[in-house]
């Protein structure tokens, strides 16, 4: 009885409940959370100190911003399905003021985009040198014929075409057009006529399932506002004996990062990362580690399951 009473008193609130049903459909930050409850972040942060002590809610400190995720203890499952019984959800003004944070997420890093297309590669550089990146991603991924290639978040479409030679049928996707316009300008002239580029969401990609064998997310998955669900949804189109490599850094405090170059996230955790591979149904592991810049860039690969024989044949 004593380990649900944290539990019922959490609960036992209007806000701690509007907190938990937000956070259960979107990772936030404190501040992000104070938007759309229309709230101050004091009284907001004692709600989810609340709600952490008892285990619903896990926070996670990045440089200056905290943010929130539904809890994974034992005491978050049984939690979370009482609440999906009795039919606790976000109401329509929470809803609509969510799709604002969205929205003024994508914002954000859309405008980033379009003011440095062109300069993108060479922003790149400014951590670690590109080229000992490229041999890392290359090392990764010797190990057998890379066949069909996606490229989530292809920007400038450097991974097509450093990668676009060896693979099969290429394809990048991005969000942005001016990013799309220097990606096909640099891919038409690599002469790589199997290789293509489309807009399109990284959370809802234009590829079916089993789609691609090798699936690249470099240096985007710091802007994601849903990093979890991008590493999801990349999975969903992995072939099986199919490869997901990540590219990203390890966590850091530079703050002008985001307030600067619109990251979201600063860094990940090795725990993170595998964390969200394995739950997309992917054998993950760290294939490289590079030091000596300002910032640690780390590489994940998540491995899909080959079809058995019998199955295959």
């Amino acid at each position: 009885m004593q380990n649900a009473l944290p539990i019922f008193r959490a609960l036992a609130d209007p806000t701690r409940l509007r907190i938990l049903s937000l956070v259960r459909r979107m990772e936030l930050s404190v501040g992000e959370l104070a938007q759309v409850l229309r709230q101050s972040q004091p009284r907001v942060s004692r709600h989810v100190k609340i709600l952490a002590d008892a285990g619903l809610i896990d926070r996670h400190k990045e440089g200056a911003w905290v943010f929130l995720r539904p809890g994974h203890g034992k005491a978050a499952g049984p939690a979370f399905a009482a609440l999906d019984a009795w039919g606790v959800d976000v109401s329509t003004g929470d809803v609509e003021r969510l799709g604002a944070v969205r929205a003024e997420r994508v914002s954000v890093a859309e405008e980033y985009f379009a003011a440095h297309a062109t300069e993108w590669d060479s922003l790149r550089t400014l951590h670690i040198a590109e080229a000992e990146v490229e041999a890392a991603i290359e090392r990764a991924l010797a190990d057998r014929p890379l066949g069909t290639l996606l490229d989530i978040g292809t920007g400038t479409g450097r991974m097509i075409e450093l990668l676009g030679p060896t693979a099969g049928d290429s394809l990048g996707i991005d969000r942005s057009v001016d990013m799309l316009r220097v990606a096909r300008a640099k891919i038409e002239a690599a002469g790589l006529p199997r290789a293509q580029v489309r807009q399109a969401d990284m959370y809802a990609l234009p590829v079916e399932r089993d789609g691609a064998d090798t699936v690249i997310l470099h240096q985007v998955l710091h802007f994601a506002h849903e990093p979890a669900q991008a590493i999801a949804e990349a999975a969903r189109v992995l072939a099986p004996g199919g490869r997901l490599l990540i590219i990203d850094f390890a966590p850091h405090d530079r703050e002008e990062l985001r307030s600067q170059h619109a990251h979201t996230r600063l860094g990940f955790e090795d725990t993170l990362v595998c964390g969200w591979l394995a739950e997309a149904g992917l054998a993950a592991r760290v294939a490289d580690r590079l030091t000596g810049g300002p910032l640690t860039v780390t590489l994940w690969i998540g491995e899909r399951a080959a079809r058995p024989q019998a199955e295959a044949a």
